[in-house]
């Protein structure tokens, strides 16, 4: 890439969020398709990723591992901007959105894993019918229940036997992280993404929120309107920010509220929100 086209990166509790050109992602991915086709991932990196990170032996090793972590929300791009980094957002839906529009100009095979039984099929419908020639590989929605080996095994083989360029995981955070680097060796594939919610929201059950309240970073609080259930989640926005700006004025900060998480299982259960 030329000089221009790099990122800039900042480090928030020792692991990176990039701020790439929208446009010189997306050419890095096609190099990579049109290239080696070696195998990466892409952190679609958010505030709670981030906080359950701090709580996890995993997660800082599979952020640290991507070839592009991004900027999934407000709360990241501000915690990079307290460590002097400019950082735009860089949604997981909207990441889906532009693989789809530049795809379709190049010819990407798209594979979309994960959610409640047809809900993969629908959002490649939706998808389809927004950016017109959209190659769609295949999809494939996994039982409510852990997987046996043998299941897993013919999981593994229809998604290679379809040649996709991307393969999207929508299965929640934290455990769609932990399925790409345990099968990530095993697929051949030259993208995986875990987007999660994107799943839903491009499929239309989940309505997403206003243009104005997107452009100010309010999308979460439109979800927890729609959602109440997901306060627990939310505010781990806001004890993330608090460590974040504790580190960036003294250099760390300690782990405020919450006992550590673990790490998730890596055993496929399939759950019925994202």
């Amino acid at each position: 890439m030329q000089e221009s086209s790099a990122p800039r990166v900042a480090r928030i509790f020792g692991m990176p969020v990039h701020g790439w050109p929208r446009d010189a992602l997306l050419g890095a991915m096609n190099d990579n398709i049109r290239g080696d086709r070696a195998r990466s991932y892409i952190s679609i990196t958010s505030s709670e990723l981030l906080y359950k990170a701090r709580r996890s032996s995993f997660l800082p090793a599979y952020i640290n591992g991507a070839r592009f972590s991004i900027a999934d929300g407000i709360s990241v791009s501000a915690a990079a901007a307290l460590h002097g980094q400019r950082v735009p957002r860089f949604t997981g839906p909207a990441l889906m959105e532009e693989c789809c529009r530049y795809g379709v100009e190049h010819g990407w095979r798209h594979f979309f894993c994960g959610g409640a039984e047809g809900l993969a099929n629908l959002l490649s419908q939706k998808l389809g019918a927004r950016f017109p020639g959209l190659i769609t590989a295949g999809t494939y929605c996994p039982p409510f229940r852990a997987l046996e080996p043998h299941e897993e095994e013919a999981m593994i083989a229809e998604i290679n036997a379809a040649k996709p360029d991307i393969l999207w995981v929508g299965l929640g955070v934290v455990r769609q992280e932990t399925w790409i680097k345990r099968h990530l060796d095993r697929l051949q594939v030259p993208w995986l993404v875990g987007v999660g919610a994107a799943f839903d929201f491009h499929a239309g059950n989940v309505p997403r929120a206003p243009g104005w309240m997107q452009k100010g970073g309010l999308e979460w609080a439109h979800r927890l309107y729609l959602e109440p259930w997901r306060y627990k989640r939310t505010s781990s926005a806001f004890v993330f920010m608090l460590e974040a700006a504790l580190e960036a004025l003294f250099g760390r900060s300690p782990v405020l509220g919450g006992a550590d998480e673990g790490d998730t299982p890596p055993a496929w259960r399939g759950k019925r929100r994202v």
